[in-house]
This record gives C-alpha cells, sequence and structure tokens, in this order.
C-alpha cells in the first residue's frame, strides 16, 4: 500500500529591504542576578524593540557577535566592592554602543570607569520621585514621577566626564550620563511597574539613543518563523508532545502552517491533567485544526511511577522522564521521525541557566532534563516558542488566528496536578483534587472572574481536618485555593475574590466533592511566596 503523499505548505515571499529580520537590531541585557532581569526585556518588547537577555559573563567577543544596537546592565544582588563581584569585560564601554545601567549596572558603570561606590547609611526600597536635573535624551519629556528604589549602596564619587542628569530625595545620583560616550545609568528601576515613567525611560533608550525602530511584531514573528522552520526541516517529519495548554498548542498551530502533514502531535494522558482536558485536545487538533493527533494512555505507568513520592522535585524528574519514555516509545511505533519540537518558552531557558553557571534552581523544567538537553545538542529540536514571554505566545496565537478563550485560559504547569497534590499522588487524590478544581474554575467563569485572575489552581493539602456534616463526625481532607492577579508571574498578589464567590465555591466543593471537608483561601503574595506551592 502506498504511503499517502505529505502535504506542504508553499513556500513564503522572499524577504526584501523593508522585510528585513526583526533581530537585525537588538538590546542585550547582561543579567547579574536581578529579580527584575526578565522584566527589563518584557518592557522593551512591548514597546515594539527586540531584547534578548545573556548572562553578564558571555565574553567581549560574543557581545559583538550578537550585534547589539544597546546593551543594559541589569540590577543585581551584590555589591560591586565585594571580592568576587559579578563584573563585565570593561570594553563594552569602548564599542561604541550606547549602554545602560540599572540599579548594579549604574554602580558597575562608575566602578569600572574610575568613580567610586560604597555602602550607604541605610538600604533605600520602595517609591521615590526622580525629578530632571540636566537636560539628557535618556530623560527627554519624563515629567517628575514615581520610581521604584532597591539598593544599599550609593555612589560617593562620579567617573570623569559623567554627569547628574536625575535626582530624587534620597538619591543625589539617581541617574547619570556621559552623553558623548552615551553612557547612562539609573539608580532606580524603570522595568517595574511601580516606576511610572519607566517605560518612557526605556523607550528614550531604545529609540532617540539606540537609533532603533519599533518593528518587533508578531505577525513578522510569524513570517520569519515560519520560514525558519521549513528551512530546518526541509522534507523531514517532526513530532511534537502535547500538553494540551497555550504554549504547545500555539506550538502545533505554527509548525502546522509551515509543515502541514510532516507534524505528527503526541499526546501523553498522564492522568494528571484538568477534568474533561484530553478530550478538548482530542476535539481541537483532529476537528478543528486538522493536524495528526495520537493519544497515549498512561495513567496507570505515571500512577504506578509516582506511588509514594511527595518530594516535588522527585515528582517533577519522574514526570518530564516517563513523558519522554512515553513519547519515545510511540515515536518508535510511528516510525522515525528526524525532529523533536516542544514549546519552550523563553522564562524557561532563562531560568534553567543560573547567571553564575551550575548551581541550585528553585524548580527544574519538564522540557530542559537531561534527554532533551542531549538531543538539543545535537539540532534535532525544534523550539520556535524559545524566545518569547508567555504575553507574546498569546498574540502569537492571535496571529495565527487561534481562539482567543483558548488562548487566554490560565497557566497549568507542565507536571500537572501531581505538584498540585502535597502528598502521594493517587488515583483518589487526583480525582478529588480534579472535581474540586473543576467546581472552582466553573465558578469562576460563572462569576466573571475567571478574566480577572492570572491564575487559579487548588491545592490538595497533606492535612485532614475535622468537621461535622448532618449529625456525623467527619475527619477528611483539606482543599486550599490558590488565585492570583499578575502581569506577568515575575510578582503577583492574591486575588481580592468578594466574600460571595469564595463562599459559593467552598460551598460546592465541600458539598459535592467526596471527602473534603474544609475549604482555604492563600492570601500569600509573590514574593515571598511563589505562585504554585511546590
Amino acid at each position: 500500500m502506498k504511503k499517502k503523499p505529505l502535504t506542504r505548505k508553499p513556500p513564503l515571499k522572499k524577504k526584501t529591504a523593508k522585510n528585513h529580520d526583526v533581530h537585525e537590531k537588538k538590546i542585550v541585557v547582561l543579567d547579574f542576578g536581578s529579580q527584575y532581569t526578565q522584566l527589563i526585556a518584557r518592557r522593551i518588547r512591548e514597546l515594539r524593540y527586540y531584547a534578548e537577555i545573556h548572562p553578564h559573563h558571555i565574553s567581549l567577543k560574543e557581545i559583538q557577535s550578537l550585534n547589539p544596537a544597546g546593551i543594559i546592565l541589569s540590577g543585581g544582588p551584590a555589591s560591586v566592592y565585594e571580592k568576587g563581584a559579578p563584573q563585565v569585560d570593561a570594553g563594552v564601554f569602548g564599542l561604541g554602543v550606547p549602554v545602560l545601567g540599572i540599579c548594579y549596572g549604574l554602580q558597575l558603570i562608575c566602578h569600572l570607569n574610575g568613580g567610586r561606590v560604597a555602602a550607604s547609611g541605610a538600604r533605600e526600597y520602595g517609591r521615590a520621585t526622580l525629578k530632571a536635573r540636566k537636560a539628557s535624551p535618556l530623560l527627554k519629556g519624563v515629567k517628575p514621577g514615581q520610581v521604584w528604589m532597591s539598593h544599599g549602596d550609593k555612589i560617593l564619587k562620579l567617573p570623569k566626564r559623567f554627569s547628574v542628569i536625575g535626582v530624587t530625595e534620597n538619591s543625589p545620583t539617581a541617574a547619570f550620563a556621559d552623553e558623548k560616550a552615551r553612557i547612562y545609568g539609573v539608580q532606580f528601576h524603570p522595568e517595574v511597574q511601580h516606576s511610572t515613567q519607566g517605560k518612557a525611560i526605556l523607550k528614550n533608550f531604545c529609540s532617540t539613543i539606540c537609533a532603533m525602530k519599533p518593528n518587533w511584531t508578531m505577525s513578522r514573528f510569524v513570517e520569519e518563523k515560519i520560514s525558519e522552520i521549513r528551512a530546518q526541516v526541509k522534507g523531514e517529519r517532526v513530532l511534537l508532545g502535547l500538553s494540551g495548554g497555550v504554549d504547545s498548542t500555539v506550538t502545533a498551530k505554527l509548525l502546522h502552517d509551515a509543515i502541514g502533514d510532516q507534524l505528527t502531535c503526541v499526546y501523553v494522558d498522564t492522568g494528571l491533567m484538568r477534568k474533561g482536558e484530553t478530550d478538548a485536545v482530542r476535539t481541537r487538533f483532529k476537528k478543528e485544526f486538522g493536524i495528526k493527533l495520537e493519544i497515549v494512555d498512561a495513567e496507570s505507568r505515571f500512577m504506578a511511577a509516582l506511588a509514594g513520592v511527595d518530594e516535588p522535585e522527585q515528582k517533577r524528574k519522574i514526570i518530564g522522564k516517563l513523558f519522554l519514555d512515553e513519547f519515545a516509545a510511540k515515536a518508535k511505533e510511528l516510525g522515525h521521525h528526524e525532529f523533536l519540537a516542544q514549546g519552550t518558552l523563553y522564562t524557561d531557558v532563562i531560568e534553567s541557566v543560573s547567571v553564575k553557571g551550575p548551581s541550585q534552581t528553585i524548580k527544574s523544567h519538564h522540557n530542559r532534563v537531561q534527554g532533551v538537553l542531549d538531543m538539543i545538542k545535537a539540532g534535532r529540536v525544534i523550539e520556535p516558542l524559545s524566545e518569547l514571554f508567555k504575553d507574546e505566545v498569546r498574540r502569537l496565537g492571535l496571529a495565527l488566528k487561534i481562539n482567543r478563550n483558548l488562548l487566554y485560559r490560565h497557566p497549568f504547569p507542565g507536571p500537572g496536578l501531581a505538584i498540585r497534590i502535597l502528598t502521594a499522588v493517587t488515583r483518589e487524590n487526583v480525582a478529588t483534587l480534579r472535581e474540586a478544581d473543576a467546581i472552582m474554575l466553573d465558578e469562576l467563569k460563572t462569576s466573571g472572574w475567571y478574566e480577572k485572575v492570572w491564575q487559579a489552581g487548588a491545592i490538595f493539602l497533606p492535612v485532614r481536618s475535622v468537621g461535622v456534616m448532618g449529625d456525623n463526625r467527619t475527619y477528611e481532607n483539606v482543599i486550599a485555593l490558590r488565585l492570583v492577579t499578575s502581569e506577568d508571574g515575575m510578582t503577583a498578589d492574591f486575588a481580592h475574590l468578594p466574600y460571595e464567590v469564595l463562599a459559593k465555591i467552598a460551598s460546592r466543593i465541600i458539598n459535592e466533592v467526596r471527602g473534603v471537608n474544609r475549604v482555604v483561601y492563600d492570601i500569600s503574595s509573590k514574593p515571598p511566596a511563589t505562585i504554585e506551592w511546590e
């Protein structure tokens, strides 16, 4: 029997002078360990300029090879005068490329150019009011306004050729500049929401100082990425492991638009997904998108592998490895496919690599386990979203004409409900949590609160509580609700749901989910807590 010929997509038009690479000009952000580093790149991209993050310790030659239009030195927790403090090759100041230092970056510019930095009498943390002291393109059009401070050091002596361009009530050197060399520094964090003039300052740096054009758009990204995928894949076949979430859905649609039936998607049903998720994936990919889909029923194997395991990092590693094993078994059954694709995001790439090299990480990512890393090294992995943040993935999905309701679903962890069960993962515990989770989501949508919340999850706690149902004493499980508001997941506050909505969710869970007699609400912010409990 002859094989059905593959469906190929027509090639894109060749790039014209007007349709040049959107990565041609970029801001290179050198990361010194600030909790806000990702926000720098995000804010710049929101302004439609392309930015990417690299560790501070890359060589001068590597920095030059990136062909930056501008360089930003991020903040960081160290002090520049301490032994072993992270540095940058001072040659960056002689590249003829504009440089902007933020917080630690400002202090490093001062330190490496002959100025003096020392510990201040008191740490300055929180809101301050910035006022321009001298005309500068960095502060052009920036009115006096609130900025966010987070530092414990101060400038004692400016380097030669530098002058103060901005002050606050407690910082006589809140911003400085060497205008001739186009080197600037700000003591505050323009990338955070609390800095009301922050975007204007970053825009001035990108547009006026670095002479960049705002051409970072998802429609142009789609064109370039499809062309890139076709050039890489040629006539070969690609396997994509689906989770059914936003990232893998957008990845699948983008790949299918690029290479058609050369793509096969494999959905491994771990038994750890939300209620009705497998049926929804089947309908979406086969009927709506017309994408080849294979579903692997692996619930029993995942449950066996997770039996008795309650340590979070161990759960993640077991799930990641078993997913790869199940995926590999199905791939072998389907026949040879030359490429693996996955919906890795830029945050996954950044968070899996410390700015100081190998070090302790908060949590591992299932798409950065060793087996995948080996394939990446061999050049056999396609990760079309690996330079995008979550909000950009959603905008990409809209450009690909994916239904908005699907794109704006809440984030859901790759390991599924397993890391929302803070004890042993059993079929019974998963079933209990799945029902509680479904009720919570149903009430959020009914009340109109779903899109006001950035992420929502029910958590199965490792405790039992005494209760009374009817005339009987009960000793049953406790469910915690974790609902947060956020713009990007870097910081978050608990969602201030109306009491009547919380009461309805709790009442329904207790009455409808067997084995639960108490519901609690998590009112922690991030930081210090994380969004997920594990």
